[in-house]
């Protein structure tokens, strides 16, 4: 790696931003269709799903991150209804939402969690000691169609001392859903319905022959190279959660087909790859409020050496170890992390609430604080709230108040 080409972390922090459509400050102000939205998503590859709902499902934050205002139902029509679906549920980064067309190039995942391989060993242990338990839900679905786990004849309870506090029916769900033999249908109130692959993947993906393992992950890896721009194999190997030996034999026949080019990075103890023909635009001024999940900072350590911003989330931490808040969301600004605000939704009160304010060092100014207001108004407006609020705790809470209470256009 020595001879290799060498990036400033200026020019990697550029190229990842353009990357992940995060270069510009152009955004839509309310009427965004599903075309744009689209666009989005192919270029991420995935909405990572979480159940936290303290601002919103996260899932809608990264597409707000970086088209602006759009209506929330655009998405929904075409990830969480089975009208006009899109996408497809599944594990990549943790659970996610994909575009349909990379449904066979999860197959081989699927093929893996049915031979008890990449899979929680209590899913696979449950569904060998109770395997005519999980036959029989399969059997129920197959005969009434789509349905919740409260739905199936014999849930069971959460007391169970089954895993992780799951019921019997959940826990045999949760393993068809793994290893593909069920999908999502919809979510209802963020439950999911679960339905037979072949009922809701479109004939001609669900029937298209699945490629071989080794091909899937060099695609995946391909992928995950364009959607960040450069980085490291860990980083690469992330965001699909690929496994690690085959990422090596991929990333190597990427390289030799000169799809990936080795780069050193200022400041990076790691070798990086750069994807081939990604762009480096001389500036990169994308602002935005991200979900915690956004794959521009999912990865923290990756956040750390592009940004110098450490970031965790501490919706675990009880609450006299947090630092910065239960649900906090970086703020980037002018393609610099400039600070971070916890936030809630506060649907009673029709008001997005900032329970703390932070600045990043060299950023607690009165310029940061009146952006990061217009960007707390977006937000407030896209969901459907009718005011802003900042309580007096973090280093920008003053400067953020007065802002708030003055917002400029």
């Amino acid at each position: 790696m020595s001879n290799s080409p060498s990036l400033s972390r200026e020019q990697a922090r550029r190229i990842s931003l353009a990357a992940q459509g995060m270069a510009s400050t152009v955004k839509s102000q309310g009427n965004a269709t599903w075309p744009t939205l689209e666009k989005t998503i192919d270029r991420l590859n995935l909405l990572q799903i979480d159940s936290v709902n303290v601002v919103c499902r996260s899932h809608y934050l990264p597409v707000f991150a970086r088209v602006g205002r759009y209506r929330h139902a655009a998405l929904d029509g075409r990830t969480l209804q089975p009208a006009k679906r899109e996408v497809f549920e599944y594990w990549a980064h943790e659970a996610s939402l994909l575009p349909m067309r990379l449904y066979p190039y999860m197959r081989w995942r699927m093929d893996r969690a049915a031979r008890g391989v990449g899979i929680y060993k209590e899913l696979v242990t449950f569904a060998h000691e109770r395997r005519d338990y999980v036959s029989e839900a399969l059997n129920f679905i197959r005969t009434n169609g789509a349905c919740r786990v409260c739905d199936l004849p014999d849930p069971g309870s959460r007391d169970t001392p089954d895993w992780w506090s799951w019921s019997p029916g959940k826990t045999a769900m949760e393993y068809l859903f793994w290893t593909g033999e069920l999908t999502a249908s919809a979510r209802r109130n963020f439950e999911r319905i679960y339905d037979l692959p072949e009922r809701v993947i479109p004939a001609e993906i669900y029937n298209a022959p699945a490629p071989p393992e080794r091909n899937a992950i060099r695609n995946l890896l391909r992928l995950s190279a364009r959607a960040l721009g450069v980085g490291t194999e860990t980083d690469l190997r992330d965001y699909f959660r690929l496994p690690v030996a085959e990422t090596k034999v991929a990333l190597n026949e990427l390289i030799e087909a000169g799809e990936l080019e080795p780069v050193t990075v200022e400041r990076w103890k790691n070798p990086a790859y750069l994807a081939r023909d990604v762009a480096l635009p001389s500036r990169a001024t994308g602002s935005a409020l991200l979900s915690p999940f956004d794959p521009l900072v999912w990865e923290r350590s990756r956040a750390e050496r592009l940004f110098n911003f450490r970031y965790r989330i501490e919706i675990y931490t009880p609450a006299p170890k947090r630092v910065f808040g239960y649900y906090v969301l970086p703020f980037l600004h002018k393609g610099r992390m400039a600070g971070r605000v916890c936030l809630k939704a506060d649907r009673q009160a029709a008001t997005l609430k900032v329970n703390a304010a932070h600045a990043e060092a060299g950023h607690k100014t009165a310029e940061t604080a009146e952006a990061l207001s217009r960007h707390l108004w977006e937000m407030s407006q896209w969901l459907g709230l009718e005011d802003v609020s900042v309580l007096p705790a973090g280093n920008l809470a003053t400067m953020l108040e007065k802002a708030v209470a003055h917002p400029r256009p």
